[in-house]
């Protein structure tokens, strides 16, 4: 393929994957009109976003996979296809359960889309200095995603209303399909077996399903109470039956030898603390801002821009000469502790806080921390497997990220909310309490943060970049 054409693949993977990384926020600002319009209860309401979260979660292990058996191209187009679809019904959506039913097949499509989009971009990408930059694209997409989502879904409720947060999706989603027919590799599936574990792949995303229902409901539910346990001891079940299954079966799903890498392990840790401190940051800085500062949904999403700003100069350049000078380990250790300080300085974020003095200097902090570790954590997490398996790999990196966050922001919200009630208790006012809740889960956080970068520095291999797969340069 011409150098120019890979760069123009790699901007159309780009939006095929930011469609999907929005969606994870723009819905969260619309929420109170689709509750209003659809007559939707408090408890029904969360569907609109765990029915999306479970099917996400639940199937990029397998997404990954069934890229590496039938074609990362094949899986790419259907993925976005089948997302396409579902913004369009989620859009002229009229009853509940219409709108459920279709955020679970966004998901679906969603879950598929991003198991296989790092693959493709390790198929055109073979050379180090290219892959490096490549990877700094996707991350700032992935990492920055989020913000825009926000911002943009407070645009589209305001000027016109809850339907356009789905139905921006349709243009983008269909230049995505034409232009992916005529840019990506139309390569074969690149397993060595055409044959799918069927039993590993029931278990393991009924497991992960099962998993990620639990740990979204677990603060309505009570986190100790014998629904969400028995849930969750049955999400552990499974998986050790995944596990059982992948050590006896001829061709598994997932092949128990991955877990020898090392760099494979080690970025997955670090995905799962990362991922666990910068959801629960983007999250509980939004409510901060909202509930105790005052700000609206459009303030909030300008308030995330100096971030974003900072990623992408980081991610679009500098991260892929940091990593090709230094290495991953360092980067990615350096850009952590970056995070950890931004969110120490979150947690001493007052009640009667200023945007200039107490937000501006975190996020400076946290959007450096997000564009020089983002692109080394993809990057150790694909360094050392081979072409047949790099879906799969997508697929556990990805897992890893989703499941983090969930656990993160499920835990530092319910820490969060804890607090908040101990200290409105003892007679504080509602700001002050809020306050304290949310410096308590920002400084836990920081720790995440911190712990990830310890263990990146300390067990990373130092292999530079990843190398070149001669398998992979026929394309």
């Amino acid at each position: 393929m011409h150098p120019e054409r890979r760069w123009l693949a790699l901007i159309v993977l780009c939006l095929g994957v930011l469609m999907i990384v929005l969606d994870t926020t723009i819905v969260n600002v619309a929420l109170p009109s689709i509750k209003m319009d659809l007559k939707f209860g408090d408890t029904e309401l969360a569907w609109v976003v765990n029915a999306y979260l479970l099917t996400y979660g639940g199937f990029l292990l397998l997404g990954g996979r069934l890229g590496d058996l039938y074609g990362h191209r094949r899986l790419f187009l259907i993925g976005i296809a089948a997302f396409t679809l579902a913004s369009l019904a989620c859009g002229l959506s009229t009853t509940q359960m219409a709108l459920v039913v279709a955020r679970a097949v966004q998901g679906l499509g969603g879950a598929v889309v991003t198991a296989v989009a790092l693959s493709l971009i390790m198929d055109l990408f073979t050379d180090a200095q290219d892959r490096a930059k490549a990877m700094g694209v996707y991350g700032f997409v992935c990492a920055g995603g989020g913000s825009l989502g926000a911002m943009l879904g407070g645009v589209l409720t305001s000027s016109l209303s809850w339907h356009w947060v789905f139905l921006v999706n349709l243009p983008i989603g269909i230049g995505v399909i034409v232009a992916s027919l005529r840019l990506l590799p139309a390569a074969a599936g690149t397993a060595s077996s055409r044959h799918l574990d069927v039993w590993g792949a029931v278990t393991v995303t009924v497991a992960l399903m099962l998993a990620v229902y639990a740990i979204v409901n677990g603060n309505e539910a009570g986190w100790l109470s014998s629904r969400t346990l028995g849930q969750l001891g049955i999400a552990t079940i499974l998986l050790a039956v995944f596990f059982w299954l992948e050590a006896r079966v001829q061709a598994p799903l997932m092949p128990l030898r991955l877990f020898r890498l090392r760099n494979l392990v080690v970025s997955n840790v670090v995905a799962v603390l990362w991922a666990a401190a910068m959801f629960a940051w983007f999250f509980l800085s939004a409510l901060y801002m909202q509930l105790v500062l005052g700000y609206g949904p459009l303030e909030v999403g300008l308030a995330f821009l100096p971030a974003n700003l900072i990623m992408a100069m980081f991610s679009l350049g500098l991260s892929a000469k940091l990593v090709m000078r230094f290495g991953i380990r360092r980067p990615l250790a350096l850009g952590l502790a970056f995070a950890a300080c931004g969110l120490l300085l979150f947690a001493h974020a007052p009640a009667n806080g200023h945007f200039v003095s107490d937000i501006l200097p975190s996020m400076v902090l946290l959007g450096i921390g997000a564009g020089v570790a983002f692109n080394p954590v993809l990057l150790a997490a694909m360094s050392e497997v081979g072409p047949s398996e790099s879906g799969l790999a997508s697929g556990v990196v990805n897992t890893a990220f989703m499941m983090g966050g969930s656990l993160g922001l499920a835990a530092l919200a319910s820490l969060a909310s804890w607090r908040t009630q101990t200290l409105a208790a003892i007679g504080n006012g509602q700001a002050f309490a809020l306050t304290g809740g949310y410096q308590w889960a920002f400084l836990v956080g920081a720790c995440f943060a911190a712990l990830g970068a310890l263990l990146g520095a300390l067990l990373l291999r130092t292999a530079r970049v990843p190398t070149a797969e001669p398998a992979a340069s026929a394309h």
